[in-house]
């Protein structure tokens, strides 16, 4: 898959092998900018070449031929060299610095919507820091690759001109670096593949850490709750542990490819400066030539060291190529309507029908729920609740059968407007950043009753608890609001959304039993004539449905209302009252 970012947040992927296409499209999305920088670095490299010829030029006008107006015309184009070469090198970094950042936010961007996307699939088996680990620092790895090919393009530059001119002053000069540059190339590139396999490892398992390190602060409380912080201490030291060993891995690695392609360098050079030594004491170079190979030798360090590091950065962005594709590549976990000619029509009456729907551990369910129904359907395993709303809420296909909405399949539908007739709250519904009542507002329509849905959730009673009450801020997943404040929110952000079809999946668990049975009428009063279907064991919440569908082992065993299937049904009064 290649990814084609054009600078303004838009990124294009096309079916090719991953990674490899990741950075493809990565670097030719700024191929303007890297033109620019590598043009830039390969003028300040030609300078950087050209200046030990400049100096032996001096030296042979001066010294050896007293020539002074010559000398010093020779230190004035050297001087002019040295502020041209300053320049490229200062705007060359500044270039290439400005699309390296480019690239990893433009790669940010596609990953986050991904992620985000509608038909999902990208965050499956993924921890949230997991995921913000890989949209940043393997982001950020590929950017630096950007900035490796406008150095990597200047040092072989550097190194080709510094060929030349060692040509015009001896052909075995010239030979010895044209041969053997290529080869020094080839065993760096050998060299950086145990460290490409590490980084790659490196960064699974720094992105694991982060991602367990990010769940175990947002479950904090409910571990202090139940005495748990030993347990997690132990799982995250194991967890940081590995990262820490890979982590020293791959320094490692880095670390002895450094070290052996700076000794093949040195020993390169000083074959150079050996070779040049000999042929000017045979009389076969001048002073200045000589003066010139010697501090071109000594030049080429630069270049040859350049090389290193962008083998190095390859490497790791390889690795962090490939972890970005499994992501952009992953397979969605719904899939998008045939056509678009079947939009949900602007009055939706709310008939919800299963057809024979099987899905994870449902068996072959039938249901019909007549619009403006409020219907219950209780589970005695919780696996069948969470499969259903999966299917309701469009978030996974049935494996057969289907849900249909007003006749119409949900999965002919657009997603975003089957998600919004078929509104599913479920139980461990996020608040956001913002005040209470920006939250409870959040999906609201502009004639919604918001006030009535607060009254409804007895959220009212929590604002009125709160100092600025309604307009009180409320931090980050609502962690500033008890457990029970945040389900009354996040219950009257459902209700105001005024949904056609609204699945609420047990909604009142944290709070006191008087104030679930206030909920359960609200409940009733707000969603009369329209659907409403209830996913919970909560005898409050089923005492006020129009009847009750237990979910028996994945299959409906048995319908009707809520008294009867007590006194009637072992099993539905086992899910419910125990």
């Amino acid at each position: 898959m290649r990814i084609t970012c054009d600078g303004s947040g838009g990124c294009v992927r096309r079916a090719d092998p991953p990674g490899r296409d990741v950075l493809w499209g990565a670097v030719g999305g700024q191929r303007r900018a890297v033109v620019c920088g590598a043009v830039l670095g390969m003028g300040h490299q030609t300078g950087e070449a050209l200046v030990p010829l400049l100096i032996g030029l001096a030296i042979d006008r001066g010294v050896v031929d007293g020539d002074v107006t010559g000398l010093l015309l020779w230190l004035g184009i050297l001087a002019a060299v040295y502020v041209g070469l300053s320049f490229s090198f200062r705007f060359a970094a500044r270039i290439g610095e400005r699309a390296s950042v480019t690239v990893a936010h433009d790669l940010r961007i596609a990953l986050i919507g991904r992620v985000l996307a509608q038909e999902g699939g990208a965050e499956d088996g993924r921890l949230p820091g997991e995921l913000a680990n890989t949209a940043t620092e393997d982001a950020k790895r590929i950017g630096a690759v950007v900035i490796a090919v406008v150095f990597g393009t200047a040092a072989a530059t550097g190194v080709l001109v510094s060929a030349v001119v060692l040509l015009s002053v001896s052909l075995t000069l010239g030979l010895l670096v044209l041969l053997g540059t290529p080869v020094l190339l080839w065993l760096s590139h050998l060299l950086s593949k145990p460290l490409e396999r590490r980084s790659e490892t490196e960064q699974e398992r720094a992105a694991r850490a982060s991602g367990v390190a990010a769940d175990l602060v947002a479950g904090l409380r409910v571990l202090k709750g139940i005495g748990a912080e030993p347990a997690a201490v132990i799982r995250y030291r194991r967890i940081s542990q590995d990262s820490l060993t890979a982590t020293l891995r791959a320094a490692r690695a880095e670390a002895w490819q450094n070290g052996v392609v700076t000794l093949l360098t040195g020993a390169f050079l000083a074959l150079v400066t050996l070779v040049g030594g000999r042929l000017a004491a045979r009389g076969d170079i001048g002073l200045g030539e000589l003066v010139s190979s010697v501090a071109l030798a000594l030049f080429l360090i630069g270049p040859l060291s350049e090389f290193s590091w962008v083998n190095a950065q390859l490497a790791q962005g390889r690795a962090s190529a490939a972890r970005i594709a499994e992501i952009l590549d992953a397979e969605p976990a719904v899939s998008a309507p045939p056509t678009t000619d079947g939009p949900v029509p602007p009055r939706v009456a709310g008939r919800l029908r299963l057809r024979g729907l099987s899905y994870g551990t449902l068996r072959e369910v039938d249901l019909d729920i007549a619009p403006g129904d409020t219907v219950g359907i209780v589970t005695s395993d919780p696996a069948d609740a969470s499969a259903l709303l999966r299917c309701l809420g469009r978030r996974a296909d049935p494996d057969a059968g289907a849900v249909e909405l007003d006749g119409t399949d949900l999965s002919a539908l657009d997603l975003a407007e089957a998600r919004a007739a078929v509104l599913v709250a479920e139980h461990d519904a996020d608040l956001f950043e913002g005040t209470l009542l920006d939250n409870v507002t959040a999906a609201a329509p502009a004639a919604a009753d918001v006030r009535t849905a607060m009254a409804a959730s007895s959220a009212d009673e929590v604002a009125r608890a709160l100092p600025d009450g309604a307009d009180t801020a409320v931090t980050a997943r609502g962690r500033s609001l008890s457990g029970g404040q945040r389900q009354r929110v996040a219950l009257a952000r459902a209700l105001a959304a005024d949904a056609p079809v609204l699945v609420l999946h047990e909604p009142a668990t944290a709070v006191d039993a008087v104030t679930e049975t206030r909920i359960a009428a609200g409940i009733k009063d707000v969603r009369e004539g329209r659907t409403t279907v209830l996913v919970t064991n909560s005898p409050a919440l089923l005492a006020v449905t129009d009847r009750v569908i237990l979910l028996d082992a994945g299959r409906v065993a048995a319908t009707g209302d809520h008294a009867h299937l007590v006194h009637d049904r072992v099993a539905y009064r086992t899910a419910v009252l125990t």
